[in-house]
C-alpha cells in the first residue's frame, strides 16, 4: 500500500463525524448514543494506531472484531423491548438523509484504490454502485418528507434497493480483505480497513447505515409502538 495523503484521511474522519452527528439528531439527541459511538471510534481509533488489526494470520481474524460488535449490537435491538422501542423512536427523515455520508465514501473508496489500499471492485469504477444511494437520499429525503409527494411504497423500495447496493460492497470487502477468508483481489486486497481512521469504515459507517436501512424498513412495514 502507498502512503495515503492527508486529506484522504481527513476527509473519511470528517465524514465518520458527520454520520455520527446526523444519527445522534436522529436518536432525539440522545446523550446514551453519542456517548456508546464516540467511545467505540476511540477504542476503535486506538487499535488501528497500535497495529493490532495488521496481524491478519490469526483465526478468527482480527479484522473481524470491527463489524461484529455493532452487528450484534444491532440484532440485540430488534430482539428486546427497549431495542425496538428505541428503534421506533428514531426520526425516520434523519435516517434516510443520513445516506449523504455515502458519497464522500465512495469517493475516499476510490482515492483509496489509487494508492492500492482498496481493490478497483470496491469503487463506483468497479463493482460498487452505492454512490447512488448517497446521491438519491438528499432527493428522498426532501421530496419525501418535505414536500410529501413520495409515498411509503416509493421509500420503501428506495430503502430495500440501497440496502442490496449496500449488501454487495460489504461482500466485496469482506472478500478482498488481508485474512484467511480471502477469495478476490489478491493483487491488490483491501488493506486500508487495517489501519486508522480506515478502521471506522466497517467499524461504525456501515453499521450505522445498515442500521437506518433496518429501522426505516420497519417504520414502513410494521407501525411503531413505543412503550
Amino acid at each position: 500500500m502507498n502512503p495515503i495523503p492527508e486529506f484522504i484521511s481527513i476527509a473519511f474522519i470528517l465524514t465518520t463525524l458527520l454520520a455520527i452527528f446526523i444519527f445522534y439528531r436522529a436518536s432525539q439527541r440522545s446523550n446514551l448514543v453519542l456517548f456508546t459511538l464516540t467511545g467505540w471510534i476511540g477504542i476503535q481509533a486506538f487499535l488501528g494506531l497500535s497495529g493490532f488489526y495488521q496481524i491478519n494470520d490469526t483465526l478468527p481474524p482480527r479484522l473481524f472484531l470491527l463489524p461484529i460488535p455493532p452487528l450484534l449490537l444491532i440484532i440485540g435491538l430488534f430482539f428486546t423491548k427497549r431495542g425496538l422501542a428505541f428503534i421506533d423512536g428514531l426520526n425516520q427523515s434523519l435516517l434516510v438523509f443520513l445516506h449523504v455520508v455515502r458519497i464522500p465514501v465512495e469517493f475516499v473508496l476510490y482515492g483509496l484504490f489509487l494508492h492500492q489500499a482498496v481493490p478497483e471492485m470496491m469503487t463506483f469504477e468497479g463493482r460498487n454502485f452505492d454512490i447512488l444511494s448517497g446521491l438519491s437520499a438528499p432527493f428522498v429525503y426532501y421530496f419525501a418528507f418535505k414536500k410529501n409527494s413520495l409515498n411509503q411504497r416509493f421509500i420503501l423500495l428506495w430503502n430495500l434497493i440501497c440496502l442490496v447496493l449496500l449488501l454487495n460492497v460489504v461482500g466485496h470487502g469482506v472478500l478482498s480483505a488481508p485474512t484467511i477468508f480471502q477469495q478476490l483481489a489478491f493483487d491488490q486486497p483491501n488493506v486500508a480497513i487495517q489501519y486508522f481512521p480506515f478502521v471506522w469504515l466497517p467499524s461504525c459507517i456501515v453499521p450505522l447505515v445498515l442500521l437506518a436501512h433496518l429501522a426505516s424498513l420497519r417504520k414502513l412495514l410494521v407501525k411503531p409502538v413505543i412503550e
